[in-house]
């Protein structure tokens, strides 16, 4: 076949999966709709999903939704990720699969309450999905990938990870390399994760310390290479980059929602531009229900689909190069935003 024609066909899937849709989250019991309609509507926050290829040739993000994931405790707890790979999908499709599960089984419900304890919980499950990483570029000799799942390729393969769990009271965020998310509260953007750059004063000390370099090749790159600091997977750059994750737990009080979002976001939009998108969007999906002496507001089900989209669109409109993942989480508990 010529090779144009295949060029041709690669380009027409990859505009394929560019089209934007609302996508289907499965849980490990039942399916929810990325609108957040589901048995468990009840005690879970309302949430949009958008994940698109953008001008990539290749899809290697990845996203994870899966409310009242744990049994662990009296109270619900909520878990989002999103995951953006790099040198293959492998890696961020396992961290979808396999992150939430190992998370469930280091919970500790007597004392996760504990900022400590939470601390403790999330940087054990991240270095379980490293080792599972690892093992499985070590055992699997090939695949449907491109990088073919063969050592030394797979050494190469590695993701981010920016999880958040919700409960009633708190708002934990685990992250690890340069997805980032940023809480939106009293109509300001408060980040709760700091990307993992490699010029990073403190992350360029611990690499130096280890023995390691960065090199400019258009960015800061470890061993000029990756362009981060700190990932799953990525074999052959350790210790250089860690897996260890960066924790914070934050009260919940009055919160609007939680954007998480992959770099292909936050490289072309600001954390003011996108808190002010996704409280538009919240905003213009009020509803009035009930007789008009008892009308309640009440945010659609829509608005963070709403709200995911047009903060995809927007990246892709300002040309972002990368893959664009964005999750919306509606944190608000009477279910509107305050006005302007």
């Amino acid at each position: 076949m010529d090779k144009t024609v295949v060029m041709q066909e690669e380009r027409e899937k990859n505009c394929k999966r560019n089209k934007l849709e609302a996508l289907t989250v499965r849980n490990e019991e039942t399916t929810v709709n990325v609108s957040g309609e589901s048995p468990m509507m009840e005690v879970s926050p309302r949430y949009g999903v958008s994940s698109v290829c953008g001008r990539r040739r290749e899809m290697e993000d990845a996203v994870a939704v899966h409310p009242s994931f744990s049994s662990h405790s009296e109270y619900p707890q909520h878990y989002f990720g999103v995951y953006d790979g790099h040198g293959c999908s492998h890696v961020a499709a396992r961290c979808r699969e396999r992150l939430h599960n190992l998370v469930r089984e280091e919970l500790n419900s007597d004392r996760e309450e504990e900022e400590s304890e939470w601390r403790k919980t999330m940087e054990r499950s991240f270095t379980r999905m490293d080792k599972e990483v690892v093992l499985l570029g070590e055992s699997v000799v090939s695949g449907n990938c491109k990088c073919e799942l063969q050592t030394p390729d797979c050494d190469a393969v590695g993701s981010t990870a920016v999880v958040s769990i919700i409960t009633p009271d708190k708002i934990v965020v685990a992250n690890c390399g340069d997805s980032r998310a940023v809480l939106c509260r009293n109509g300001k953007p408060f980040p709760l994760s700091i990307d993992h750059k490699p010029d990073r004063p403190d992350e360029l000390d611990r690499i130096e310390g280890a023995g390691g370099r960065v090199i400019y090749w258009d960015c800061p790159r470890v061993l000029g290479v990756l362009a981060m600091s700190r990932a799953i997977g990525d074999n052959y750059l350790k210790p250089y980059v860690t897996c260890d994750p960066e924790v914070t737990v934050t009260d919940r009080t009055d919160d609007d929602c939680l954007i998480l979002a992959s770099d292909g976001l936050w490289d072309v939009v600001s954390n003011e531009t996108a808190c002010s998108v996704a409280r538009m969007c919240l905003r213009g999906g009020r509803r009035r229900r009930g007789s008009p002496e008892k009308a309640v507001e009440t945010i659609s089900d829509k608005a963070c689909v709403e709200a995911s989209v047009l903060l995809t669109k927007l990246a892709l409109a300002r040309h972002s190069g990368d893959n664009v993942s964005v999750v919306v989480i509606d944190l608000r508990r009477k279910g509107h935003v305050p006005g302007h």
